[in-house]
């Protein structure tokens, strides 16, 4: 098969485009003008000048994009398009209907809103690895040897979305009512303690959104059909409540426990708590995976039952996985077996003390999980999986 894919600065680029070649497709790449996902005259016409051009069976994008659709939908070209973030308010485009989409998305729970609704364009489907790559990782000597490298007990890869860009919503708190201020306090601590169901869209009313649309207005999208409350709840709450649980776990864990924090902010303060810079995903962070006792998954509060990203890596990397409840991985891999979850701080904090303890456990369930990626959840397998679609 010839495939156009269209590339944008997100993750992911190199590993599906090496399965591609490993498939034996024709692989032909294009930056994608991420200036207005939803209206571009200018590339809609290069785009399908690029189409008539090259005559690829399809087009294919990580995560979603209308402005994509709306050209391969005229020029009777089949997109697909594999959605790895959540929230991802594109979906929500009146173009999603388009008969020329396969869109496949990572949460199941967020692909079935769609699908119960009688969408028949979305799909679910789980992320993967590229285990032939991380495989290969094993040049431990050059990794220890660098700035990076630590052998740890506990670690954790991400941002704590303390970042002054992440956070400046919420800087303007003070400008809500005292009754809106509140509310929402109630609505995060009462999210923070409950895994595996996300109730943050439903508790907003008329009268909150309102109040929010005062202090932060966002103005919807002319061709868009997502709820009034959807960006407030996913792209600020739900951000804002992660940033406050992940906080609270770093503290209560490092009250116990060193841990190794690689992350973009450097704001937590704590004798036991080890900060280092961001890591590549691609060429750094698989080291770490390897070099842990425990790699911690810690779920973004708007993911509602997926799997991250960051899961497939560490298991990928043959590390041993402690995660936040994530019902989909229930359809995959066995607790206890592949990975051990938490459903609480408390019992997070059992769960570390239990495995740091018990090595031979932890070692057979990061290769019992390492096993199961090589076996059905590499990239080859997805692109397989959304080919059988077309």
């Amino acid at each position: 098969m010839k495939v156009l894919f269209l590339e944008w600065n997100g993750y992911g680029n190199e590993d599906i485009i090496e399965a591609y070649h490993e498939i034996g497709h024709e692989i032909i790449k294009l930056n994608l003008d991420t200036s207005d996902v939803c209206s571009n005259p200018a590339y809609e016409l290069c785009l399908a000048q690029e189409l008539h051009t090259h005559l690829p069976d399809y087009v294919f994008t990580f995560n979603y994009f209308p402005v994509v659709s709306k050209v391969c939908n005229r020029e009777d070209i089949p997109y697909i398009s594999w959605v790895y973030d959540s929230p991802c308010i594109t979906l929500y485009s009146c173009t999603t209907i388009f008969p020329c989409n396969y869109i496949f998305v990572f949460d199941k729970q967020f692909a079935y809103e769609f699908i119960k609704n009688g969408i028949p364009t979305v799909h679910y489907l789980p992320l993967a690895a590229n285990i032939k790559r991380l495989d290969k990782m094993n040049d431990f000597k050059s990794f220890l040897d660098s700035p990076a490298a630590v052998r740890t007990d506990i670690s954790f890869v991400g941002s704590l979305y303390t970042e002054e860009e992440r956070s400046s919503f919420f800087s303007r708190f003070d400008q809500l009512s005292q009754y809106s201020k509140g509310y929402l306090d109630g609505v995060m601590t009462a999210q923070k303690n409950v895994f595996g169901y996300n109730f943050v869209e439903e508790t907003l009313t008329d009268e909150i959104i309102k109040d929010m649309q005062t202090v932060c207005p966002s103005a919807p999208n002319p061709e868009g059909v997502e709820p009034d409350g959807y960006a407030y709840a996913h792209y600020y709450i739900n951000r804002k409540i992660t940033s406050i649980e992940r906080s609270e776990i770093f503290l209560r864990i490092a009250d116990h426990h060193p841990i190794d924090l690689y992350t973009p902010s450097q704001t937590m303060i704590h004798p036991n708590i080890i900060l280092h810079n961001p890591v590549d995903a691609y060429h750094t962070s698989p080291y770490v995976y390897k070099c842990s006792k425990i790699n911690l998954n810690i779920s973004l509060r708007s993911i509602k039952s997926g799997m991250p990203l960051r899961v497939f890596d560490i298991m990928g990397a043959g590390g041993f996985l402690l995660s936040n409840f994530q019902s989909d991985f229930l359809d995959y891999f066995i607790p206890g077996d592949d990975f051990a979850f938490y459903d609480s701080q408390n019992d997070l904090l059992d769960k570390i003390n239990y495995y740091l303890h018990h090595e031979d456990e932890r070692i057979q369930m990061a290769a019992s999980a390492h096993d199961k990626i090589v076996r059905a959840h590499s990239f080859v397998h997805r692109i397989k999986e959304m080919e059988s679609y077309l």
